[in-house]
């Protein structure tokens, strides 16, 4: 696999290449040896398939507080996201600050995620789907997540958001008394 810098030193994202044939594709999904290279819980206890109808479908920011924080990573296997992560490390330079990656079925890729990062994406096509590995189970108790539209972080979406969860439209803005994940 390829690696892509990102501005984030714990966010990684790599190049799948898709070996074709006559039969079809075949590309990787999960390399625990590359986890562990970078220091990471390469340990896969879940294994998350989402699927989205439409485009515009927004899902996130997630994430889980210690001990219940996880590395994942995140594949798109059909469709197109705009995928965004944040920064919630206490102690680190950019804590706060988001990036986002474009991740589509088209151009296969795996976002990994550390501990200490928010995540959510919006559908930039009708049928994206993506497949997640998570090191460390749902944990609903540590579960937590940020406002998609937090003036506060200022992520600027492509286009507007036409589906969202209740749960995920509700989510408290972070306001001053938040100042991050200490790992």
């Amino acid at each position: 696999m390829k690696l892509i810098k990102t501005v984030f030193d714990a966010v990684h994202w790599f190049e799948r290449p898709l070996h074709e044939d006559e039969r079809g594709g075949f590309s990787r999904l999960f390399c625990a040896q590359i986890l562990v290279e970078l220091g990471l819980n390469a340990q896969v206890v879940q294994m998350n398939h989402a699927t989205n109808c439409l485009a515009g479908t927004l899902r996130g920011m997630h994430f889980q507080y210690p001990p219940g924080a996880e590395t994942k990573t995140v594949s798109c296997v059909s469709g197109a996201v705009f995928d965004v992560v944040v920064d919630l490390r206490k102690q680190s330079p950019t804590c706060f600050q988001w990036h986002s990656f474009e991740l589509a079925a088209n151009r296969p890729s795996v976002l990994i995620i550390p501990p200490g990062f928010a995540h959510g994406y919006l559908t930039l096509q009708d049928d994206s789907q993506l497949i997640y590995t998570h090191s460390a189970s749902y944990q609903p108790e540590l579960e937590a997540a940020l406002r998609y539209d937090d003036p506060a972080l200022a992520i600027h979406w492509p286009s507007q958001v036409k589906v969202i969860s209740k749960r995920d439209l509700n989510h408290a803005l972070m306001g001053d008394d938040f100042q991050g994940i200490q790992l």
